[in-house]
């Protein structure tokens, strides 16, 4: 019996989020799907985090106890074998056997990706949120760098867990261009909920003249007030967790 941990990838439209639910198609439900045909006799696999309906991956991580007599990539093999399209184990490997992906991150990064256009893209629209009135750059690199350090986050999301701090340490922000979009990554020690989302969310509202940079600040300090909102979901990638 060892400990492994493997990264996953998956598109989350058809997801009702990342953390098992009884009666909704999860990330978490269809690993652990996809691990019993294999042989795994666990309750439930450890991840390093919630991600909401709709949001994708690239770099989430779970673990889990498993008897495997076979080579990691055999593992990778057969599980990957086992899911469904829209989900796959992109690495698996052995951890210490009293590794957490959760409690032992150190930080976690996402990127959301936006694009300006007056009219629908429904091919696009999958995967980026489509914004109109357009924003600069300019503009949303000025509020992105208000977020960097420690901060009472309260005002751009929910506890994690009942009576938990709203306090986060953001180590990086920015935006940067690709062909036509425009792509935000930040990295955190630790994320609230719908945090990522709010944060994008209000950037493009100062870009857009519907709340200024004082009012961020402000919220920061816990009071003010700024535009109500959260970007769409499946603008939002989670890159990487890191230990």
């Amino acid at each position: 019996m060892a400990r492994y941990q493997v990264i996953l990838a998956y598109d989350g439209t058809r997801f009702q989020g990342s953390q098992r639910q009884a009666e909704s198609r999860t990330v978490q439900g269809e690993l652990e799907k996809a691990l019993r045909k294999v042989g795994w006799l666990g309750g439930s696999v450890l991840m390093a985090g919630r991600t909401d309906t709709g949001v994708h991956a690239s770099g989430q991580v779970a673990a889990f106890d498993l008897d495997w007599s076979h080579a990691e990539a055999e593992l990778l093999r057969a599980l990957n074998a086992n899911l469904p399209p829209d989900l796959a184990v992109h690495a698996a490997r052995i951890a210490a056997e009293d590794f957490h992906p959760r409690f032992d991150a150190r930080s976690r990064r996402y990127c959301y990706r936006l694009y300006c256009q007056p009219t629908r893209d429904p091919l696009r629209e999958k995967l980026a949120w489509r914004v109109w009135p357009p924003v600069e750059i300019d503009e949303l690199l000025r509020a992105a760098y208000l977020f960097r350090g420690s901060h009472d986050f309260a005002g751009f999301g929910s506890p994690t867990s009942r009576n938990g701090t709203t306090v986060r340490t953001v180590m990086q922000t920015g935006w940067s261009p690709h062909d036509d979009e425009l792509h935000f990554e930040v990295q955190a020690d630790a994320f609230l909920y719908r945090m990522v989302r709010r944060l994008v969310f209000v950037q493009v509202a100062f870009a857009q003249g519907r709340c200024s940079l004082g009012a961020v600040e402000a919220a920061l300090q816990g009071h003010g007030r700024l535009p109500a909102g959260l970007a769409p979901a499946h603008g939002l990638t989670l890159l990487e967790v890191t230990y």
